[in-house]
């Protein structure tokens, strides 16, 4: 009641007015009924005033008019059903609207405030704001990771679903990233503090909420611009009625299905409702007009390393001389190499674990930079490096034949050439298909760009059907090669730092923000929080289905009005029968805008909250 005064009021005035007609006090009913009314009419022209002076045109214009038209004419009772309509309408947007962002705004109403720092043996509660670098906390069940940190109990599972869309816990071990966010699982757990609050990853999902929860979409104003020939259709109609019949009660009957609550309405709760969706998939699209650009996609702009290849080289392959099994050349590898910081040597270490080889201690290492090392491992001495490194060693060495994108690591055990493990930068399994649903999508220009030599992004471009491909690029290289693509709007998908520059000045900056780095996250307008290259695909699709939805949606109100609109003409429809025709037409455009969540269940169960019954089982879209 006190936040819908004027609906209230209009409830009140109803049942009020209805007790004196039955008292036979009509014409108190009417004068009660019909200044009310004008009252909410001035109350509302006012505003209308202010829009139209700062030359904003009106969309209320026809509501103001059938009020004053209908009491004019004397027929009241449809005049408080257009204020009902009219007042009811804010009611029903921010209800459906609400509803459509609920997931969005969850991560705002989620935000850890406390954490429970180890003093010794003991849990102090404190501010999450005062958690240091390098704390120890306790996280105990059902509770918020508060800040990023490592795991330092053996194990945890941990609901990320809020952050990554992945509807099932993930285990974790000890040494494993834990990110803030997430919700632990049935014990408690112990973490170390790798990141202060501002700077972990909850906080900054939750700034692009914020963000994107207070933005309007570009889109919104074209129900605006609809808004100028819809009321200059209805004026001419209701005129035509008045003149056909010669009755100023017809000027009335046509204006009363006129209101054009659907384009005021339609649009936005479409709009916050395909965003939620986008949130549901671990996708924060940053403000709504983004949502409206990436539906009208045509070019598809990538990064090659860490997008569309996993950006850590792994295994390939294996190629022992005679006498050398491939998991020893492997594990003596893997043990000369477990001390080194190169890429490519952690990448042995990995591969190693990975497939339960014991990894023995080292001495003697030896690092030669840009060559390889050599170290003592048990009673053999090893040599890992470029081959060049290997020849020196043994002149019999002999070289493998590497495919683009490849590259190998050659041993040598006691002066003599052992083998070579050949490393390679993956492709993602999901990237070949996430360019086919592109395509599929009207997105058929797709470009790589990236550091990488020639040869190694074209042999990746051709195993994905990527269109054209600008390698040895510097950051301001991708920066001018975006500006010069014709066909537009241009989305480019990255996650390194070196990425954050073409993010920024794309048409659509996307940021695989799951790995990537802050600066990409920070410089793009969508945020993709879980490490799935698909989630790009499916951005664009559910930005094409909420554009379409949203004006499907103008258009069903539009052409239903019309329609009662015509029939009113021929003096067809009553103007109390026309005012409730069009808050059904309302309803309805509403429903249809909550489409834009993705399923059918949520429009059942939203009919159901209405209707206050409990929804009918169904299964989502």
């Amino acid at each position: 009641m006190r936040q819908y005064p004027a609906l209230t009021g209009a409830v009140v005035i109803a049942a009020v007015g209805g007790g004196f007609e039955l008292a036979g006090m009509h014409d108190i009913a009417r004068w009660t009924i019909s200044a009310y009314a004008l009252l909410v009419a001035v109350i509302e022209g006012v505003g209308m005033v202010r829009a139209l002076l700062k030359k904003k045109w009106g969309i209320d214009v026809l509501a103001v008019t059938a009020i004053v038209a209908t009491v004019v004419v004397g027929e009241y009772w449809a005049a408080l059903i257009i204020v009902i309509m009219f007042t009811g309408g804010e009611a029903l947007e921010t209800f459906a609207a609400g509803r459509a962002k609920r997931e969005l705004t969850a991560l705002l109403n989620r935000t850890p405030l406390i954490a429970h720092r180890l003093v010794g043996d003991e849990p102090q509660d404190v501010a999450v704001g005062e958690v240091n670098l390098g704390d120890l906390l306790i996280v105990r069940p059902g509770e918020l990771v508060p800040v990023d940190g490592v795991l330092v109990s053996d194990a945890a599972t941990l609901d990320e679903s809020s952050l990554t869309g992945e509807s099932l816990p993930v285990d974790r071990v000890a040494g494993d990233e834990l990110v803030s966010g997430a919700v632990n699982g049935a014990a408690v757990l112990t973490m170390r503090v790798t990141a202060r609050a501002e700077d972990s990853q909850y906080q900054r999902i939750v700034a692009l909420v914020a963000e994107a929860a207070e933005s309007k979409a570009p889109f919104v104003r074209m129900a605006d611009r609809y808004a100028v020939p819809f009321t200059i259709a209805a004026y001419v109609f209701a005129a035509i009625g008045w003149l056909w019949s010669g009755d100023p009660a017809r000027f009335a009957e046509v204006l009363v299905v006129a209101t054009p609550c659907p384009l005021i309405i339609a649009t936005p709760v479409a709009f916050i409702a395909g965003m939620s969706r986008q949130a549901r998939h671990g996708i924060i699209v940053k403000n709504g007009g983004t949502l409206e650009k990436l539906a009208r996609i045509r070019t598809a702009a990538f990064d090659k390393t860490g997008t569309l290849t996993y950006g850590q080289p792994a295994l390939a392959s294996i190629h022992a001389q005679k006498g050398w099994a491939d998991n020893d050349l492997l594990a003596l590898a893997a043990s000369a190499e477990q001390y080194s910081a190169h890429t490519l040597a952690q990448s042995i270490v990995t591969s190693a674990r990975s497939v339960g080889l014991d990894i023995a201690p080292a001495t003697d290492v030896v690092e030669t930079t840009a060559h390889g090392l050599t170290a003592r491992v048990g009673g053999t001495t090893v040599v890992v490096g470029k081959f060049g490194f290997i020849a020196e060693i043994d002149p019999h060495a002999t070289r493998v034949e590497l495919v683009p994108g490849e590259v190998g690591v050659y041993l040598a055990c006691d002066g003599a050439y052992a083998g070579a493990i050949i490393l390679r930068d993956e492709i993602r399994p999901d990237a070949r298909e996430t360019i086919a649903w592109l395509g599929r999508l009207g997105v058929t220009h797709t470009v790589m760009l990236t550091g990488d030599a020639v040869a190694t992004a074209q042999h990746v471009a051709d195993q994905l059907g990527v269109t054209d491909v600008d390698a040895d690029c510097l950051p301001l290289d991708k920066v001018r090669r975006v500006r010069e693509l014709t066909h537009r709007p241009v989305m480019m998908v990255g996650d390194g730092v070196n990425d954050a520059p073409v993010l920024a000045a794309a048409d659509v900056g996307v940021a695989m923000g799951a790995r990537g780095s802050t600066a990409a996250s920070e410089s793009a307008d969508v945020v993709i929080m879980k490490d799935d290259l698909s989630r790009v695909a499916r951005a664009v699709e559910i930005s094409k289905e909420t554009i379409r939805i949203a004006t499907q949606s103008i258009w069903i109100g539009m052409v239903l009005s019309l329609g009662l609109m015509v029939v009113a003409v021929f003096g067809l429809l009553p103007a109390i029968v026309g005012a409730t025709l069009q808050e059904i037409i309302d309803l309805v455009t509403i429903l249809n805008a909550l489409r834009a969540l993705g399923g059918k269940a949520n429009v059942v169960r939203l009919v159901a909250q209405v209707a206050a019954v409990p929804p009918a089982s169904s299964t989502p879209a």
